[in-house]
């Protein structure tokens, strides 16, 4: 038997034992499984500050992008799909993710737990080993079968590769069919595949591949078809394409060519039609070539120039078959200079490789017609970067008369000065400005004005703001609240108002609009984006929408443009400010720096002054005297002195009577250029002065230094006073 002592020891030694066997286990780490298994009970209990950090500390372990940890050395997306399967907890895990997505303190976390493994999926279903084992079962038992033909079709593209092999087997008649089945059940994912390959492959196969696009309900395969029908020098192959274009659209035409047709469906992807882009959510697509000794290559391309590069693809096979074909080439040089405004920094993009030259290249190249069809097209799409792009390549081509006319009917830079974007307006008529136009055109009026906005406000920026509450005086806080954040940024900032119809006086008298904010209920929001767009002078104003999470659900199905952005409301001050940046940079190129500004004023200068030297009596610069006049009272140094050189040169009253106010306000050497200025305008113009400044100019004869005696002297002889007024200087009185 144990003494009292020797127990009271034992027992103190297993209290010891187990706290540190307590700390030891408390000091593990979860393991993934318990991480996911609280993920999804904090949640479904509410303790959602919980569920956030057992769902971050999953997502951490995780390699990037989707976690923290180092590749190689984290969670890859296959492991984690098992975690979740292997759990037990899948149908739950998917239901609270998908619960999660709608719960603020969650939103982020159950998203991106919900993407990894979605991510993973799709990543299992599209590796190379999983593809053929699933090919493999097409000719196991009907299970087997059910089974790999479920898993091809949801491979999609990615299978295409393999069973395009299985197709060719002749050794293995049943595979042949099963995998005939399997592209015609894939529908859509088997076409681009198919198509590149379909003008390489052998005819027997041609054949096959035809009476697969024939099963597949897509006129997207129409071009191909006209093309194999017209080039091949196989009967049973001509047979099989006219046949095929017989069950998709009803009838063979003759009359129809394979250019028009590849042009038309190039237009669609430059269009941007989402049926012809597989995998519209996600980052990359799949880019298809076909050579016969190498055979059918996939190649990731950046979903954000996926589109172009397939119109390029598309216009170049028009252009190849019909080198007339002006509008497929408008479309090509449309398409590459959209690459190039879409295109990641320093990506490098596998259908547009390093050795070829910048778009600029090739636009200018083609000359003015095809720029001005170019810039047709940016305007009806309301895109201000390519429209840009194109007033440029123009300028550089273009006469006078190829600037204004030329053959077409559509006149798209004449067009362009009535832009809702001022940079698009000043590009406009800088490019008609320097060309000298020798008669007259629609739209010459506007040009002047718009040259001198361009002096006077190409540095400002104007915004909008809509905003609503349940009472009128919410509604006008968050107004100011929301002018005040936007007057920091640097925004002139319209009177406000609680709709469209509110602010729609202060909108038609701004020079333009260069944001537009809106803080409304999700109806009113829907509402207001629809009516902005059909306003002219917002029609390509980016627009900044802010919602709530369930104005955010309501809009999410709404088709919008890269002009519009929704932001989640209760968003700080800095997540505003960056969302704004983005969105403006996206919509216009990004607000108008310090540095454009001053370069947009003294190009319009330059050309102001051109014109004001040659007399150009289409486009006079007396249009142009007030904004001139006003931004001259504004302006310092050598851009005041340009400024005031223009107007000596207006002959009008208003622009001579400015010259002599800023020169009696200015003092030294700034006061003698100004007088000599304005002596320059008397002696162009004679004196057009008003009484009040005559009297100031002859009482400084005895005042400053011999400079400007002479400069107010110089004046006093070009004004051409009566005697009465020159006497007293005379006779020193």
């Amino acid at each position: 038997m144990l003494k009292a002592p020797r127990v009271k020891s034992i027992l103190a030694s297993l209290a010891i034992a187990g706290t540190c066997i307590c700390a030891a286990a408390a000091a593990e780490p979860p393991k993934d499984g318990e991480l996911l298994r609280d993920f999804v009970h904090y949640t479904r209990i509410a303790r959602y500050d919980l569920a956030s950090a057992n769902g971050q500390a999953l997502l951490d372990r995780l390699e990037a992008p989707f976690g923290k940890a180092e590749a190689g050395k984290g969670m890859k997306l296959a492991d984690f799909v098992k975690l979740v399967e292997a759990s037990g907890e899948l149908a739950r895990f998917e239901e609270t993710a998908v619960r999660g997505q709608r719960i603020g303190e969650l939103e982020s976390v159950a998203s991106r737990l919900l993407k990894a493994y979605e991510a993973g999926k799709l990543e299992q279903a599209r590796s190379a080993a999983e593809i053929s084992r699933n090919i493999s079962m097409l000719t196991g038992t009907m299970r087997q079968r059910a089974v790999a033909r479920e898993r091809l079709i949801g491979a999609g593209e990615y299978a295409a590769v393999q069973l395009l092999e299985a197709l060719q087997k002749k050794s293995d008649p049943a595979l042949q069919a099963e995998a005939r089945q399997v592209l015609v059940d894939m529908r859509q994912q088997a076409l681009a595949p198919l198509l590149a390959a379909l003008g390489g492959l052998p005819p027997e196969t041609q054949e096959t591949v035809v009476g697969i696009l024939a099963a597949i309900p897509y006129k997207s395969s129409l071009p191909y078809l006209y093309d194999l029908r017209a080039s091949s020098k196989n009967a049973g192959v001509r047979a099989a394409a006219e046949k095929a274009i017989v069950q998709l659209d009803g009838a063979y035409n003759p009359g129809v060519t394979a250019a028009s047709l590849y042009e038309a469906l190039g237009e669609a992807y430059y269009a941007g039609l989402e049926s012809l882009t597989s995998f519209p959510r996600e980052s990359m697509q799949l880019l298809w070539s076909y050579n016969p000794s190498s055979g059918l290559v996939a190649t990731n391309i950046d979903t954000r120039v996926f589109n172009e590069a397939m119109a390029m693809r598309m216009a170049e096979k028009a252009l190849s078959l019909d080198a007339a074909a002006n509008r497929s080439l408008s479309l090509w040089l449309a398409a590459n200079f959209s690459r190039e405004i879409d295109q990641p920094k320093d990506y490098s993009n596998p259908a547009y490789g390093p050795d070829r030259r910048d778009a600029m290249y090739y636009a200018v190249a083609a000359g003015p017609s095809s720029a001005q069809a170019v810039l047709g097209r940016a305007l009806d799409r309301r895109d201000t970067p390519l429209a840009r792009r194109a007033i440029a390549a123009i300028e550089r081509t273009a006469g006078a008369t190829a600037l204004t006319g030329g053959d077409s009917a559509r006149r798209p830079l004449l067009e362009a000065l009535r832009y809702p974007n001022r940079r698009v307006q000043y590009e406009a008529a800088l490019a008609l400005a320097v060309s000298q136009p020798g008669s007259s055109f629609e739209g010459a009026e506007r040009v002047v004005p718009i040259l001198g906005s361009a002096i006077r406000d190409a540095g400002a920026k104007y915004a909008v703001v809509i905003a609503a509450s349940d009472s009128a005086r919410a509604g006008q806080e968050r107004q100011a609240s929301l002018a005040d954040w936007l007057r920091g940024m640097g925004y002139t900032v319209l009177a406000p108002g609680a709709s469209l119809a509110d602010v729609e006086s202060a909108v038609a008298e701004a020079p333009g609009v260069d944001l537009l904010v809106t803080d409304l209920p999700s109806g009113a929001t829907a509402r207001t984006l629809e009516e902005a767009r059909q306003r002219t002078k917002l029609g390509v104003t980016p627009i900044l929408a802010i919602v709530s999470m369930q104005g955010e659900i309501d809009l999410a199905g709404s088709r919008r443009d890269d002009m519009t952005r929704l932001l989640r409301a209760g968003a700080d001050p800095k997540q505003m400010t960056e969302a704004v940046e983005q969105l403006v940079l996206k919509a216009s190129g990004g607000a108008v720096s310090a540095e454009e500004a001053a370069d947009y004023q003294a190009r319009a200068l330059a050309a102001l002054r051109d014109l004001a030297v040659s007399g150009n009596a289409v486009l006079q610069v007396a249009d142009g005297s007030a904004a001139m006049i006003a931004a001259m009272a504004q302006a310092k140094g050598p851009v005041k002195m340009k400024i005031a050189d223009v107007l000596s040169y207006v002959g009008d009253k208003k622009a001579q009577v400015a010259l002599m106010d800023a020169a009696l306000a200015a003092q030294g050497d700034e006061m003698v250029d100004l007088l000599r200025i304005t002596t320059q305008s008397a002696k162009r113009h004679g004196n057009m002065l008003e009484d009040r400044q005559v009297r100031r100019l002859l009482g400084m004869t005895r005042q400053g230094n011999d400079a400007q005696a002479t400069a107010v002297a110089a004046l006093i002889g070009a004004l051409s006073l009566p005697n009465q007024d020159l006497i007293p200087l005379i006779l020193g009185k």
